[in-house]
């Protein structure tokens, strides 16, 4: 367990998941860490799940804090900076998770060469500690920050450190993707409603198919196409289920949702 200072700028959903895993795997005790939120309720509601320390102000949590976490919407990104500046001390580890904010662009922001810059992309499932983080790390940043800041990511997930030119595909394939499949998950169960099957048994059934076949993938290794064709028996249901969704192009609606995340991610 470390002593270091753990801050948080934003108290919401992804902060909260965040948090909740560093404390259930004990990587830092709760009167280590530090938040500051947009309103009192946020911060009431967060100080009493996890017990942790809320500041009077953003500036105060950049004062404290060794590892500090800019867990804001893009669009607050500059004003958040703007009044943490002088508050960082020197050599804060400052970790933006805010969608489409280029290491450039929080070098030039931020404007503290002594303070070093990670820039992540996790996503919602975090919040069942089921999360996936992209990682890509300034040349500020020593292999012993990074390797503990990695630490931090896996509390509520799996961490990878990528080039930050794929950082925009980990956003479309990872960051995004939970929405694609929760339209799935409905879709599927939407038609099992319409076939007579209870809505929450729908939701169930559907819900677990797909959790199960992505552990299908992460824990046999083997291709995707394999795992369909063991499922496509001659002549069976499942081939003409796969045939229906071919010919709707599925596999091509889901490459073009991707694509416009992506081309959004990159513009932002």
């Amino acid at each position: 367990m470390t002593d270091k200072k753990i801050g948080f700028i934003g108290l919401g959903n992804m902060a909260t998941a965040m948090i909740g895993g560093m404390l259930k795997k004990q990587m830092v005790q709760p009167g280590n860490i530090i938040g500051k939120a947009r309103t009192q309720g946020t911060e009431d509601k967060v100080r009493e799940r996890f017990h942790i320390q809320v500041a009077a102000s953003n500036a105060d949590v950049a004062a404290e804090a060794d590892v500090l976490f800019l867990a804001v919407k893009p669009v607050f990104l500059d004003g958040v900076i703007a009044e943490i500046r002088e508050a960082l001390r020197s050599g804060t580890v400052v970790v933006s998770i805010a969608a489409g904010r280029t290491l450039d662009y929080l070098r030039r922001t931020v404007d503290r060469p002594d303070c070093a810059l990670i820039r992540c992309m996790p996503n919602t499932p975090a919040l069942v500690l089921e999360g996936c983080t992209g990682v890509c790390a300034d040349e500020n940043v020593s292999e012993e920050e990074l390797d503990f800041v990695m630490q931090l990511l896996s509390a509520f997930g799996t961490a990878h450190v990528v080039p930050e030119r794929l950082m925009d595909v980990v956003t479309g394939v990872s960051g995004s993707s939970p929405a694609y499949v929760f339209l799935f998950i409905e879709a599927m169960a939407d038609e099992a409603v319409a076939e007579g099957m209870p809505r929450k048994q729908a939701y169930e059934f559907a819900a677990q198919a797909v959790l199960g076949s992505a552990k299908m993938v992460l824990e046999t290794g083997r291709h995707p196409g394999e795992l369909k064709d063991m499922v496509c028996s001659p002549g069976g249901t499942t081939i003409q289920a796969v045939k229906v969704l071919e010919e709707k192009g599925m596999r091509a609606a889901v490459m073009d949702a991707m694509e416009a995340c992506i081309r959004k991610s990159r513009d932002m």
